[in-house]
C-alpha cells in the first residue's frame, strides 16, 4: 500500500516541473532566435579596418579573408588556428590568390586551439601591432561564439564580422536539415556556455573554465616561434661543419 505524497513534496515536484519546462521554452527560444539571426547571404564591401582576422575551419574562409586583405580592407592578415603541418606553400596551394599576400600581409598563428585561443592569440596580435579595428571572418554560424569570445578579450576594439556562406550548411532550413541541426545545436550549445563563462571571468587566458570545457589549454604552451613546418626544417637540417 503506497502512502499519497505530502502536499509539500508534491507542491516541489510541480515547481521542478514547471522550472524544467520554463529552461527548456528559454533555450529553445534562444535557439531559434540564434539560428534565425544567422546571416543567410554574404555582405557586399565591408568598411575598411586596421586589419582582418581569419578563424581557420575551411579554405573558403582563408580565401575570403585574402581577398579582402587584396581590396585594401585592412593592412594586415592574421590566420588564427593554423594546423602545425600546414605552411605558407601549402596554404598557397589552396588558396592561389594569397601567394602574393602571403609573403608580405599575412601572419599565421599556430598556437590556438579553438575559439577561445583563437581570441587570445588574435589579442597580443593586435597590441603588438596596435590596431583599434578588425574585420573578423569565420563562417556565419560561427559568427557569434568568435564575436563574444573577441569582444570579451578586447573591450576596447571595433569588430566588423565578415559571415562565410557557404552551400554546404542549409541555416535558412535549419528545422528541416539534420545535416544543419547536428551542426547548429552543439554551435549554440557553446555559445551559451561562453556567454555564461564571459560573466564568470574577466580574463580569458587566465580562465580554468576553458581548461575545464576543452580539456585542455587553449593555446598551445609551446612559443609561436617554434611551431610550423617552417621551424621543423630548420630544427631538422644538419649542422654546418665546424670551420665552415
Amino acid at each position: 500500500m503506497t502512502t499519497p505524497a505530502s502536499p509539500r513534496r508534491r507542491w516541489f515536484r510541480r515547481l521542478l516541473f514547471w522550472s524544467v519546462l520554463l529552461c527548456s521554452f528559454v533555450v529553445v527560444a534562444g535557439y531559434v532566435r540564434y539560428t534565425t539571426g544567422l546571416s543567410l547571404t554574404e555582405a557586399g564591401a565591408p568598411p575598411r579596418t586596421d586589419a582582418i582576422v581569419v578563424v581557420t575551419g575551411g579554405a573558403q574562409r582563408i580565401d575570403d579573408a585574402v581577398s579582402l586583405l587584396n581590396a585594401d580592407r585592412g593592412r594586415r592578415l592574421l590566420i588564427s588556428g593554423v594546423n602545425e603541418r600546414t605552411g605558407r606553400d601549402e596554404l598557397a596551394k589552396l588558396n592561389p590568390s594569397a601567394r602574393e599576400a602571403l609573403n608580405c600581409c599575412v601572419d599565421l598563428d599556430y598556437r590556438a586551439r579553438n575559439t577561445i585561443g583563437n581570441a587570445i592569440e588574435t589579442r597580443r596580435w593586435v597590441r603588438r601591432h596596435d590596431f583599434r579595428s578588425l574585420l573578423v571572418v569565420t563562417s556565419n554560424y560561427h559568427m557569434p561564439r568568435t564575436l563574444l569570445e573577441l569582444r570579451h578579450a578586447m573591450p576596447g576594439v571595433r569588430f566588423v564580422p565578415h559571415p562565410v556562406v557557404t552551400d554546404q550548411v542549409d541555416v535558412a532550413g535549419w528545422w528541416r536539415d539534420w545535416h544543419a541541426i547536428r551542426l547548429l545545436v552543439p554551435e549554440y550549445l557553446k555559445y551559451l556556455v561562453a556567454a555564461l563563462r564571459s560573466k564568470l571571468e574577466t580574463d580569458p587566458e587566465t580562465s580554468r573554465l576553458s581548461v575545464i570545457i576543452g580539456g585542455r589549454k587553449p593555446i598551445s604552451p609551446k612559443p609561436g616561434e617554434l611551431i610550423g613546418p617552417d621551424y621543423d626544417k630548420r630544427s631538422r637540417a644538419p649542422a654546418p661543419p665546424r670551420g665552415a
